[in-house]
């Protein structure tokens, strides 16, 4: 059987998922700044 596919989803895979968890702490991140922000207008 030839492994080159599987080869190829995982990378795929680990790709999409590091895109994945770089746009969720880059929202993460937007929100915590909106957070001080906030307190540091109160």
């Amino acid at each position: 059987m030839n492994p080159w596919p599987f080869v190829i989803a995982a990378y795929g895979a680990a790709v999409a998922l590091t895109i994945a968890l770089l746009l969720w702490s880059f929202a993460s991140m937007r929100r915590a700044e909106a957070a001080a922000d906030a307190l540091r207008r109160q």
